[in-house]
């Protein structure tokens, strides 16, 4: 097949043959001799105009679609579409290019859509001293010899297609043949040495037949011999059947034991496969319950988590508060020693003063008549007043009295009878109880 620079435009559709006569063929020979180049003549009907892209296809008789080309040709646009002398046409292929078989072929002209617009009457590649028949066709006979051209080709390459099964066929039977004759020429040769082993065999079987004789005399001298013996064997194998029959017995039995131990055995298999499944029940609780002390453990240890983070938050509340304690105490005590110097400085006794601070009401009473401005120290003194008394702690919850409610409580509870009550549930505790009372206490705040 002729070898371009671009394929050209082709087409895998079915195509029809309405458009065949657009362009006409002219001059067709019934055969070009082989070796020559070809000259194609075709005229362009006026209802044709060419484009650049058209070219002239050689195919063979039977072709389908325009792809099935055997070579092709680009053809030359003409100068002037529109003059009738343009209209003749001519395209040459080189002999390079053109088959060399003696099959039938065609010229079809192809647009640049790869539609066919024109196809000629075939024609054959061989030499010219064939006879040359002269043959008229018309187009629906062109089609019914291209139809039976392709049943005759179809039969055709299934008789080679047959006679290549019949020939492989055949050089299997002459192999498979072969094969035997060899098998066969080997079986003769094994037959050969075979029948010379009978005749060496058959000397040897004299041989033996002579010695086998001379051994039957002897083995007759020695049957009389062994006939004695033979009663005696006799004799021996009575009392042997008598004791076989005692071990067929034994063994009857031990047959039996065994199969009651078949049966124990099956038994305790089934108990122990009964054992596993309750093992393996066993086992799957046993998993679960892990699980649910695992799960259990997890939440012990956020609840103790929890209880420390609530511990903490109360110590350090506790903290805090004793902190606030310790801090008012100290802010008592310097309030307490500049009252004692204030005193000391006005010259008052600080043991005699009075527990009960004057009213509002004395107005000036209270202040020294001998001071033009009166006491400036005197609304100190007030203030100071209840600073003045002795502060003592509650032998219970260890908190600061003063003198005359630690007395009067002193008075109505003696320590040996005193009861501790909790403030938030009204429990009541005894004060030998005071590390329990002090440790409900402590819980409620938990």
């Amino acid at each position: 097949m002729e070898e371009t620079v671009g394929d050209p435009p082709t087409s895998a559709v079915l195509l029809d043959h309405c458009h065949f006569s657009q362009v006409i063929f002219n001059s067709v020979e019934k055969f070009y001799v082989p070796g020559g180049d070809v000259t194609c003549y075709y005229t362009l009907t006026e209802h044709f105009t060419p484009r650049r892209k058209d070219w002239i296809g050689i195919f063979r008789v039977g072709w389908k679609t325009t792809r099935e080309y055997y070579t092709f040709m680009w053809v030359t646009l003409p100068v002037d579409p529109n003059n009738v002398s343009t209209k003749q046409q001519e395209v040459q292929f080189k002999a390079y290019y053109l088959p060399k078989d003696d099959e039938y072929y065609q010229f079809c002209y192809v647009d640049q859509d790869g539609l066919v617009r024109g196809a000629s009457i075939p024609f054959q590649f061989r030499p010219e001293n064939e006879e040359d028949i002269l043959v008229v066709t018309t187009q629906g006979e062109v089609e019914e010899i291209e139809q039976s051209n392709n049943e005759l080709r179809k039969e055709n390459q299934e008789l080679k297609d047959s006679c290549v099964s019949l020939q492989k066929q055949n050089s299997d039977m002459q192999a498979e043949l072969q094969k035997k004759q060899e098998e066969l020429e080997t079986l003769k040769s094994i037959n050969k040495k075979l029948e010379q082993k009978v005749e060496e065999q058959k000397d040897i079987w004299e041989t033996e037949l002579l010695q086998l004789k001379e051994q039957n005399q002897k083995l007759s001298s020695e049957n009389e011999k062994m006939g004695v013996r033979v009663d005696q064997l006799q004799a021996q194998l009575s009392t042997q059947e008598k004791e076989m029959e005692k071990l067929v017995q034994e063994a009857q039995d031990k047959t039996e034991q065994l199969e009651c131990l078949k049966k124990e055995n099956g038994q305790l298999f089934l108990s122990l496969k009964e054992q596993r499944k309750h093992q393996q029940k066993l086992e799957k609780t046993v998993e679960e319950l892990k699980q649910q002390e695992a799960i259990a453990t997890k939440k012990e240890q956020e609840l103790t988590r929890k209880h420390q983070q609530k511990l903490e938050k109360t110590v350090e509340e506790l903290k805090q508060q004793e902190a606030i304690a310790t801090k008012k105490e100290q802010e008592l005590t310097l309030l307490k020693r500049d009252n004692f110097r204030l005193m000391s400085y006005m010259g008052l006794d600080f043991d005699s003063l009075p527990f009960q601070v004057p009213t509002s009401d004395q107005g000036g009473a209270g202040q020294n008549p001998g001071l033009v401005f009166g006491n400036p120290y005197f609304g100190i003194q007030e203030s100071s007043a209840p600073s003045l008394r002795t502060i003592k702690k509650c032998p219970t919850c260890k908190s600061n009295l003063a003198d005359d409610v630690f007395d009067h409580i002193s008075q109505q509870h003696p320590m040996e009878t005193l009861s501790l009550d909790c403030p938030i549930c009204d429990k009541s505790f005894s004060a030998n109880e005071k590390q329990i009372f002090e440790d409900h206490v402590f819980c409620h705040t938990l």
